[in-house]
């Protein structure tokens, strides 16, 4: 599994013990051996509890330095760190596949204002999760795992399950998508998969199409300011 962000926003420093959350999880799976409903609702417990003190953590922090960036990074950094553990234990005990087959990969990806980095208490979460072209249930159990415990959580998630091909076809089709993925940034899972979709997204989506894609923005903000006056 990834460990805490390599490279933490500067101030940003973890409010998050993943290495304890993590033992804390296996215990579970001990625990609850061939139960896998009564592990899941246990692993959410545990997390729901785990985002609330981090929360408290960084909020004393923000009272203290008055650095509201600071305590979007740190937020976003445990976030960072319940989805990777989330897709450990979705990987490693519920849908472990001790010789997994090359459609048995995926990586999971931050989009929109998570993938920028910054995260209010309230904020969704917006994921991609990229799979290979030839897919099995492994990767929809994973992903549903994973989404479930977010949402049993309380918290709001956006989410897409996409292969490399769809992902590039529907960015070169929709402006919104195209903005979602320029704004991509890994969590967990197959890197090389993601390094794919940047790749093919650089060569096939962006190259010669930034004049389109400004006047395409200007458009959607003049449009958004329009309907934004109407509503007064």
């Amino acid at each position: 599994m990834d460990s805490v962000t390599a490279t933490p926003p500067t101030g940003a420093e973890p409010v998050f013990d993943t290495a304890r959350v993590v033992t804390e999880i296996d215990a579970l799976a001990k625990k609850h051996a061939g139960k896998d409903d009564v592990f899941r609702n246990a692993i959410t417990q545990l997390l729901k509890g785990e985002l609330a003190e981090a929360r408290e953590a960084a909020q004393a922090q923000l009272l203290k330095d008055r650095h509201g960036r600071r305590c979007a990074e740190r937020l976003c950094v445990v976030q960072d760190e319940i989805i990777r553990i989330l897709f450990n234990a979705a990987t490693k005990h519920l849908y472990h596949s001790p010789t997994p087959s090359d459609s048995e990969r995926m990586a999971v990806v931050a989009t929109g204002g998570y993938g920028r980095g910054l995260m209010a208490p309230e904020s969704d979460i917006d994921l991609l999760f990229i799979l290979p072209y030839k897919q099995t249930a492994w990767g929809e159990q994973v992903a549903e795992a994973i989404l479930y415990c977010l949402w049993d959580m309380g918290l709001k998630v956006g989410h897409a399950t996409r292969s490399i091909d769809e992902s590039i076809r529907q960015a070169r089709a929709d402006m919104t998508i195209r903005t979602s993925v320029l704004e991509t940034r890994f969590l967990t899972g197959d890197r090389a998969l993601y390094d794919e979709l940047v790749t093919r997204f650089d060569q096939d989506v962006v190259a010669g199409t930034a004049a389109e894609f400004v006047a395409a923005k200007l458009a959607e903000r003049e449009e958004r300011h329009g309907l934004a006056d109407q509503s007064r």
